[in-house]
């Protein structure tokens, strides 16, 4: 059983979940301006343009930042600690927030190049997170 605190899909990140689940990573698109528009939302922070829709992107990047968490903040977290947080640079441009998995924390670099990684952690949600491409 699973027992962290989930994401609560709305209106707006519906399609992201359901992508997830399908273990797809498709993010919102501005079809004006074509800015990624990373977390889901109703406007597009670059334009005002509320003409947005879902794109499948790629799910590989590159570390651009991260800090290894050696305390859990949020209850339930405990036994995972140490992990990384991190924020990944998507071959198409954003920046989205998430983990590294798959790898010692210590080992995380900068500049490493990840890939998407899909954790079904119940029947209804799966977490997008990133793992270290292995050549």
């Amino acid at each position: 059983m699973y027992t962290k605190p989930l994401p609560t899909p709305s209106r707006t990140s519906a399609e992201f979940w359901k992508a997830a689940k399908r273990h797809e990573l498709c993010l919102q698109r501005c079809r004006d301006c074509r800015y990624y528009i990373v977390y889901p939302r109703s406007f597009c922070p670059q334009c005002l343009s509320s003409n947005s829709r879902w794109e499948k992107v790629s799910g590989r990047g590159t570390v651009y930042s991260y800090t290894i968490v050696r305390r859990a903040g949020i209850p339930g977290f405990e036994k995972d600690v140490p992990y990384v947080f991190a924020i990944v640079e998507l071959d198409e441009g954003p920046r989205m927030a998430t983990n590294i998995v798959g790898i010692e924390p210590e080992r995380v670099a900068i500049g490493m190049k990840v890939e998407v990684f899909f954790d079904d952690v119940t029947p209804e949600i799966t977490l997008v997170k990133f793992k270290p491409i292995r050549s």
